[in-house]
Parts: structure tokens; sequence; C-alpha cells
């Protein structure tokens, strides 16, 4: 496969790439795909592609673009880390090129009319494992957790998209489904659940996403007797049926994402009762989430103990 740059990289098929991500359209109509956003988690479809003009529109951000504006959002990187991704990813060979002169008609009626047929789209776990392998341990360097405190929490997962092989850092819910990370890949495997780590306490810690919970444990690893219940929600639509298990406990310490739904939620809990629910984010009011506020401050501190050493 060519090489990608810019002008390449927007000729991927913008449905086709978000497929190999594990996101498939909630609904479409003539040209107009609708997904749940892949920005953040959601009930009802505000993230658009035009297929003809290959270009997304995500109404709840209110931005949009091409292939590499997506790229770039998606996996919170620069351009040029987007295309590297897509030159090193296995992921980037299953990857077709837009045809804006190509009759899209029979694929958009496979996945209206014959949703049997998408059984091979699905996520299926093949084994689980304790965490080894030394890509993911490279991922979880590159997010400031370390393999001690993932180990403890996750598993080495490998599942089947789209009749191809992958392994993922895997999350487990209180369902049994897995929610699934690797450099390449942002999915879950059905079905999508909360993860509730009960130790008996009165207070309870709340979390958007898995890193973020991990980022928690690695802040506090020398606190032994830290007394307080965990809950995991793995997507922010599970926040209102979490509501009854917060409840039960005297505190909340919400640590949700500084982002419009985050802080909407969060909002909402203090108006319920704002001595029960603690805005925790305030810690990391600048950066996007608690692991994007602890990768930085470990940057920083490998920085110093860099100069230190020179």
């Amino acid at each position: 496969m060519e090489k990608f740059n810019c002008k390449i990289a927007n000729q991927i098929d913008l449905v086709n790439y978000l497929e190999t991500l594990g996101h498939e359209p909630s609904k479409i109509k003539n040209q107009d795909h609708w997904y749940l956003s892949p920005f953040r988690n959601e009930n009802t479809p505000s993230f658009k592609v035009n297929q003809k003009l290959n270009l997304w529109y995500d109404h709840g951000l209110g931005k949009g673009g091409n292939v590499v504006d997506f790229g770039i959002e998606y996996f919170r990187c620069t351009v040029s880390e987007f295309l590297q991704l897509l030159n090193g990813s296995s992921i980037s060979s299953g990857i077709s090129l837009s045809s804006k002169n190509e009759n899209r008609q029979s694929s958009n009626q496979r996945i209206v009319n014959d949703k049997k047929a998408n059984v091979h789209d699905k996520i299926v776990i093949v084994d689980v494992r304790t965490l080894e392998n030394k890509f993911l341990m490279a991922y979880l360097n590159s997010r400031s957790i370390s393999h001690e405190i993932a180990r403890q929490h996750c598993k080495e997962v490998d599942f089947c998209l789209n009749n191809r092989k992958y392994t993922a850092i895997g999350f487990q819910n209180i369902s049994g489904g897995y929610e699934l990370r690797n450099e390449y890949f942002k999915g879950s495997s059905s079905p999508k659940d909360i993860t509730f780590i009960d130790r008996q306490a009165k207070s309870v810690a709340v979390f958007e996403g898995f890193f973020d919970y991990l980022s928690y444990k690695m802040m506090n690893q020398k606190s032994v007797n830290l007394q307080t219940n965990f809950l995991i929600l793995n997507s922010l639509s599970f926040f209102k049926k979490s509501l009854e298990l917060m409840e039960k406990h005297e505190t909340v310490d919400l640590y949700l994402d500084r982002d419009t739904g985050g802080i909407k939620c969060t909002c909402e809990a203090l108006q319920r009762d704002s001595a029960k629910y603690i805005d925790q984010s305030l810690l990391y009011e600048k950066k996007k989430d608690l692991n994007e506020w602890l990768n930085q401050k470990q940057q920083v501190k490998r920085g110093h103990s860099f100069r230190r050493s020179i």
C-alpha cells in the first residue's frame, strides 16, 4: 500500500474507516450516515458522515471536517502522528479509498435491510489472559500507567472484528463484556455495562473511562487503607442509570471528563445534592480528563529527572 500523506488519507472512505474502528451507522438517509458520536457517549446519533462528500460533522461538538480532521480529534494527536498511525496500523490494510463515482447503493441496502449479514462486524472475544504483550505495555507507558497497576485491573484480550484478529487491553464490566483499548483501537464487546468495585465503603469514586480509574490508582498507590468503592461508567450514557447506585453512598466523588457531556452530568448531580456529590474534576480543569492530566504531570516529572541526570 502507498504510504499515507494528507492527500491520500483524506481519500479514505470515512464510512469504511469508522467500521474498522467498530462504529456502525444508526441510520442512513441517502448519502448521510448517522452515528452515535465516536468522540463521546450519547443516546441520540449526532455524528453525520456524508459519504458522497466524504466529510463528517459532529452536531454535539459543533465541528467537522475530512478524514485527517477526524483522526486528530479521535486519537487526540497531531497530523503527523495520525499519518504515522495509518502507516503503521494493521487496520489500515483493510481501509478502502473513497470514490465519488462509485455506486454505494448495494452496500447501503445491506446495512439497512440485512443486519444479520453484519454478524462478522461484531466484536467476538477469543482469549483472555494476563497482560504481557510488549506493544500493549508500551501503550500503557504512553498513558503513564504502570504495568503492575494495569495487571491488577486489566487483562490482555484477543478479539475478532471483521474476520480479523486483534489484541487489546481489556477492562471487564459487571455483565462480562470488555472495554478494549490499544494504540489504534477503541471499542467494546457486548454486553456493554458499568464496572462496580464494591469494598463495602460509604463513599464511591465515579469515573467515565477505565484509564481515568487506572490514573486514580496510580495517584494513590501509597494510600493502602483507602476506603472507597469505585464506579467506572464505561459510557456516559450509563450515568443516569447509575444514580440509584450512587445514592446508596454518603459521598460521591465525580471524576468525569471536562467536556460538554461530562460537565453537564456533573452539574446535574450537584444540583441534585451538592452535599453528597463532589466535583473532583477541578483537579484537572485545564485538561480533558484525569489521565491526560496525569500524563502531562508524569512527562514534566520525567523531563526534570532527565535534566538532573545530564
